[in-house]
């Protein structure tokens, strides 16, 4: 399979790892829209929302909702945009969220300095 995702998972490319469980990894993405976008994958291939099952968006949601807080404390987000493409606007095909923080003023972070504020301990 040459799907981008299924290599990060796989470990064959690295990643600004946020979060990690049994079938859920959030990591950085490389390219943020706001400092902290963070993107949610399900370890299983998925396509996309039409081919997920309910566990495995149940499982995604829990993840959201631990990001949102880590967010929240660390990096005092004053927002937060989740969003989730499908068809020809989905660029990887495979299923993944995009969670976008939002800030009322311009923060000017690297994408490493993220990433040491939002890591597991």
């Amino acid at each position: 399979m040459d799907c981008v995702f299924c290599k990060i998972i796989a470990g064959e490319i690295p990643c600004y790892k946020v979060y990690e469980n049994d079938d859920v990894l959030a990591f950085l993405d490389i390219n943020p829209i706001s400092p902290g976008h963070t993107l949610i994958i399900p370890k299983k291939h998925t396509l996309d929302i039409s081919s997920v099952d309910n566990e495995t968006i149940t499982k995604i949601m829990d993840v959201v909702r631990i990001l949102r807080t880590r967010m929240e404390n660390k990096l005092n987000i004053d927002g937060l945009t989740l969003i989730q493409n499908n068809g020809d606007a989905q660029e990887v095909k495979h299923l993944h969220f995009h969670l976008k923080p939002y800030y009322k003023d311009e923060k000017e972070l690297s994408v490493e300095e993220i990433y040491n504020l939002l890591k597991e301990d």
